[in-house]
């Protein structure tokens, strides 16, 4: 209800925050990834990484949890720019709703438990869903 009352300028600027707060996310879960492949070694950290050794089970979690954010990234700025002003409470309701549960998701899959973690990418998913309905 606040959003409505605070009309469209301050709902592009929270789906601007929304978007940063995405963006920071995708970037410290790489930097994760990245920090658990090279097992936090300044030497493999600071070379080519051409002789790293095997990922670890989290490390390989970590990197898949990154490189599914960097997808799911794309989709989510693609839309919020699809959406422009339209539908500024569906947007942000949908944008909330997708920065939330990608927030949940990277712990879930970093601890590696299977089924919330879908649930979790699903509750994303309908989050983009519900900013994508705000286009039309």
């Amino acid at each position: 209800m606040a959003l409505a009352l605070a009309g469209p300028d301050t709902a592009a600027m929270t789906l601007s925050h929304l978007t940063v707060a995405a963006v920071v996310l995708t970037f410290l879960m790489i930097m994760t990834a990245s920090s658990f492949r090279t097992r936090l070694d300044p030497k493999l950290a600071t070379g080519n990484r051409d002789a790293l050794p095997p990922p670890t089970p989290a490390a390989d979690r970590a990197d898949r949890a990154a490189k599914n954010m960097l997808e799911n990234l794309l989709l989510f700025v693609a839309l919020i720019v699809a959406v422009g002003g339209q539908h500024p409470g569906r947007a942000q309701l949908g944008a909330e709703v997708f920065v939330i549960a990608r927030i949940v998701y990277w712990p879930i899959y970093l601890a590696g438990v299977p089924v919330v973690r879908t649930i979790v990418w699903t509750v994303g998913a309908v989050g983009l869903a519900i900013l994508a309905s705000a286009a039309f």
